[in-house]
């Protein structure tokens, strides 16, 4: 008689987390929460995005470095704690390079999109008639975008200044030309639809800037790995869909505070208060409101699709198919980073 091997079942990523749990050491490659569920990637990003990450003190920033290096090593001190790890690893995340471990700059970093985006957004919904305050507020817009990507690019910059160069000005030139746009068709219109076209500004430029940012993905596929991470291929489908959902995330990001605000300040306007007091508050009140919808909607939309995005092996090339099914034991779905 022949003995029926099981083949052996794979862990699920939440098994991972499980296992993770029950470790007596803090595996400091991994999130604290669980990535395969909502609640936990909007919880990773709730942290990684907090505007308050900005006012930590170089001096902070280099002792939560240390204590990751020697925790890593087994030499933390004695009486350090699991928070105190995680507070350093949040830390470590929000202000240094995930590649290549330098400082990056103040204004590139993710802690810095609640504030930055508040203010440029505030304005542009603020200053939306006149031609000359459109185009400095969108060009301020795509260029704090451009740092954002310059900083948070691999660390092979010389390949990549050019494509950074061209996703700027492309992109720029589409914000302004949706925005004079409709500016100029919405004259005789209600105030709200010129508003309204600050939205369509930011995606328009989205879907310009993160495709052309990522044309060499287009072109040669992004890397494809197992469930546990070994690559298996390069597919040009999967860098289609982690694009797609990038270009989702941004224009849901930006929904919540420039199309509710431009909405409330239109009631706004209408009350004795607005009509007493008029532009000297404007300005402040309306960046506040952006500043409110951002704090909530920029985690809860980086996390709607998972980090570590996945794909049958079935819906990729025929070419990869073959490719990955030549492989031993090889996988029915295929795993890649997604980007932000």
């Amino acid at each position: 008689f022949c003995s029926l091997r099981r083949k052996p079942e794979r862990m699920s990523e939440s098994d991972e987390y499980t296992k993770r749990w029950h470790s007596p050491r803090i595996n400091l490659d991994m999130p604290r929460y669980d990535q395969s569920t909502y609640s936990g990637r909007a919880k990773y990003f709730f942290g990684a995005t907090n505007p308050f990450n900005i006012l930590a003190s170089e001096k902070q920033l280099d002792a939560a470095k240390e204590l990751l290096v020697l925790y890593r090593e087994g030499r933390e001190p004695p009486e350090t704690t699991a928070e105190e790890v995680w507070r350093a690893k949040l830390l470590y995340d929000s202000a240094f390079h995930p590649k290549t471990g330098e400082k990056m700059i103040v204004f590139g970093r993710m802690s810095a999109q609640v504030p930055c985006n508040m203010t440029i957004t505030g304005c542009m919904l603020t200053f939306y008639r006149h031609p000359v305050a459109v185009i400095f507020w969108q060009w301020a817009n795509q260029s704090f975008n451009a740092i954002v990507n310059f900083t948070n690019s691999s660390g092979d910059l010389g390949k990549e200044k050019s494509q950074l160069f061209k996703a700027y000005a492309a992109a720029t030139g589409a914000a302004m030309a949706t925005a004079l746009g409709i500016n100029f068709v919405a004259q005789k219109a209600p105030m709200i639809v010129s508003r309204l076209g600050v939205f369509a500004a930011v995606a328009a430029a989205n879907c310009v800037n993160i495709p052309l940012m990522r044309q060499k993905e287009l072109n040669e596929g992004i890397v494809v790995t197992n469930f546990e991470g070994k690559e298996v291929g390069k597919s040009r489908k999967a860098a289609k869909k982690a694009i797609t959902q990038v270009v989702v995330s941004r224009i849901a990001m930006a929904a919540p505070a420039t199309l509710t605000t431009p909405l409330l300040m239109a009631f706004l306007h209408k009350r004795p208060l607005f009509q007493r007091f008029g532009a000297r508050i404007e300005v402040p009140f309306q960046i506040g409101i952006v500043g409110l919808s951002l704090v909530v909607a920029t985690p809860l939309c980086c996390a709607i699709f998972p980090q570590r995005s996945s794909m049958a092996v079935g819906k990729l090339e025929k070419e990869v198919q073959e490719q990955i099914k030549s492989l031993p034991n090889p996988p029915d779905r295929v795993y890649f980073n997604k980007g932000l």
